[in-house]
């Protein structure tokens, strides 16, 4: 059985290319996402590492002056996507979106790298880290306003997460008077009560109003979006980019670089408490705007292990969560607490499993010693797979499928995890 999934992985990853990026579903998502593609570097790494950089390199064609590198990539026209390019009208080529994704590019740059490590790929490696360190200069210098070593997201699609309850407070102020009327497509190819409300698709849309505005100047967007908020899920995976970026900038001898992203760890490793919630005894989101922290438990509460982050209180704290909901579901881990009135077991990231998160979670309590719940992690990733194919997501409560079928991500997940 392992072994048909693992070629049934493999296929979903080939049936998804476009010729040096792959799109997370053809039917729903038939672009370049950004943490997507990393995900996908990864999978495709295990059974093919050079298509696993082109993923990568393809990706970063796409970056902005200053290091700025978006969140969607419209190599080609498709109609069967909203917003589409005429509506973030970068002005880019290629067209581009006008926010970016958590930044999980050099953490796969890493592993791809560590699964064939030849002069070959070194040569690609060399070529792509100065990439990857004017994005995290970016991330440093456009979305960390007060020098604390977070992310401050001004988009909740940027996040990856995104109708989580954490940006239900921030976006309630937002004025979705001149939205206007649109035809959203996403609910042409699935269930309706697996998706963000219109509500949330009116402030998505608001934001990216705002953003088109300015011209996509990213550094007045910083300054002046109606929704800042310092997003708990982004800051931990950036702080783990930044480590992996580090061994890599190492292993070239780029002295200054490497000096440059201890800093920065160094930063994060200082302030990153801003976004422990003591009330809620949790790792939470805070919106800049309020500062008042989210009060939500989601799957991202628990990255801090992935992060690299160690404090006896904190970890007791978040594992006590981790222990209460395993307790409440049958697979781990939730995109929100199941104790929490507004879990939905099915809507988007309100109530199922992410594979991709999991994946970090997993890895992150495996790295530091917490084997029972990393291997609680694993196991609950690989039964729902194996119960239900490849979903985008899936529900805590029976294992059921979520969102598009034949999922690119969850298929690289799978083969990184068979090699457990």
């Amino acid at each position: 059985m392992t072994e048909q999934l693992d070629l049934s992985a493999q296929a979903i990853l080939r049936a998804n290319d476009r010729g040096g990026y792959t799109v997370p579903n053809g039917q729903v998502y038939p672009f370049q996402w950004n943490w997507d593609s990393a995900f996908v570097a990864m999978g495709f790494a295990t059974f093919d590492p050079g298509r696993g950089w082109q993923e990568l390199e393809t990706l970063f064609k796409a970056q902005w002056p200053g290091g700025f590198v978006p969140h969607i990539v419209f190599w080609q026209d498709d109609d069967g996507y909203f917003p589409g390019p005429d509506i973030w009208a970068s002005g880019t080529n290629p067209r581009t979106s006008g926010i970016t994704q958590p930044p999980v590019a050099a953490t796969a740059a890493r592993v791809v790298w560590e699964r064939a490590p030849t002069a070959e790929f070194r040569t690609r490696l060399e070529a792509l880290f100065p990439k990857l360190m004017a994005y995290h200069r970016w991330f440093r210098d456009m979305r960390d306003p007060e020098k604390r070593g977070i992310v401050v997201t001004v988009h909740p699609w940027e996040t990856g997460r995104d109708n989580s309850p954490e940006w239900d407070a921030p976006g309630d102020p937002l004025d979705v008077s001149q939205v206007g009327q649109y035809a959203r497509r996403d609910t042409g190819h699935l269930d309706a009560k697996m998706r963000p409300t219109k509500l949330e698709y009116d402030r998505y849309l608001a934001l990216v109003q705002f953003g088109r505005s300015t011209g996509w100047d990213q550094a007045r967007i910083a300054r002046e979006s109606p929704f800042r908020v310092a997003d708990v899920g982004m800051s931990m995976i950036l702080l783990r980019a930044n480590r992996d970026l580090l061994v890599l900038a190492e292993l070239l001898g780029k002295a200054d670089e490497a000096d440059e992203l201890r800093a920065m760890i160094a930063r994060s490793e200082a302030g990153i408490e801003f976004l422990w919630d003591p009330d809620k005894q949790c790792w939470a989101s805070r919106d800049m705007i309020t500062r008042k922290p989210s009060g939500f438990v989601t799957s991202a509460s628990f990255l801090s292990f992935y992060a690299g982050l160690r404090d006896a209180d904190k970890d007791a704290a978040t594992l006590a969560h981790f222990a209460r909901i395993a307790a409440k579901v049958r697979f781990m881990v939730p995109s929100l607490d199941p104790e929490d009135p507004g879990f939905q077991m099915v809507r988007y990231w309100r109530g199922p499993v992410w594979a991709v998160v999991n994946w970090m979670i997993g890895t992150g309590l495996l790295e530091q010693g917490r084997s029972a719940e990393g291997e609680r992690v694993v196991r609950d990733t690989r039964s729902m797979m194996n119960q239900t194919g490849f979903f985008e997501a899936y529900s805590p409560i029976d294992g059921a499928g979520s969102g598009g079928d034949d999922f690119s991500w969850t298929a690289a997940i799978w083969l990184l995890l068979a090699e457990r």
